[in-house]
């Protein structure tokens, strides 16, 4: 007679689900960014005093996210735990997992930026007709700060040169820079939103592709949004 297993109680059922949450947290970077991103949007809802129904979209959307992503790494733990070798069929189950992961993290950025959109656009445009509009000869001189200042860091860093590699990701800079050139002149949410995008994609391709680490892209996108807001800064003391 095989041995009965003892069943268990609620409280050491919990105690599993929370290490299972802590696993997943500890062993997946998405698992980390989107809790992340998560913590970053509620504080901006909060900021903003939003309304019932949209903390509660937001809670059930984030939600979607972390159960997703918790859900593709039970897949990945048991395709990897049957199958030790290389095949097809794991690699498609483990890719049809994350797509999974991937659609209910498009439909968190787009739920978000519907719910935001009225209230970052409104706060940056505030924001915005601080900083004077200046000419095109001010969106160069930010460009221009921001190369030579890539450039004397990563001399100092001695590490990769200004196109490939190092601390920081000149790439990344210089997106970031023309996002936020973007985001001065056009004084427009949608339009900025387009430049940010791109900025990010360009971000991604240089983590993805190996060039740069994700700290050196960070880097890299702080420094170029904070040297073109003092540039345009300066421009209109």
């Amino acid at each position: 007679m095989p041995k009965l297993m003892k069943r268990r109680s609620l409280v050491e059922s919990f105690n599993d689900a929370i290490e299972g949450l802590f696993h997943a947290f500890r062993t997946e970077r998405n698992m980390r960014i989107h809790l992340i991103i998560a913590l970053l949007t509620l504080s901006v809802a909060v900021f903003f005093q939003m309304s019932r129904i949209e903390i509660i979209l937001l809670f059930i959307t984030i939600t979607l996210v972390v159960v997703a992503e918790m859900v593709n790494t039970a897949i990945e733990t048991i395709v990897d735990m049957i199958k030790e070798d290389y095949h097809p069929m794991a690699k498609i189950i483990k890719n049809v997992a994350a797509g999974g992961v991937l659609i209910t993290a498009i439909n968190a950025m787009v739920i978000g930026y519907i719910l935001f959109y009225d209230k970052i656009d409104k706060l940056s445009l505030s924001l915005i007709k601080q900083i004077k509009t200046m000419p095109v000869h001010i969106t160069a001189a930010s460009l221009i700060m921001v190369v030579i200042s890539v450039i004397i860091i990563k001399n100092i860093n001695k590490s990769g040169t200004f196109l490939r590699g190092g601390m920081p990701s000149g790439h990344s800079a210089l997106a970031f820079s023309l996002f936020t050139c973007i985001t001065l002149i056009s004084v427009n949410a949608l339009i900025s939103t387009l430049g940010l995008l791109m900025a990010l994609i360009v971000l991604h391709s240089r983590y993805e592709t190996g060039i740069h680490t994700l700290y050196e892209v960070v880097v890299g996108a702080i420094l170029g949004v904070i040297l073109t807001v003092i540039a345009f800064q300066i421009a209109t003391l």
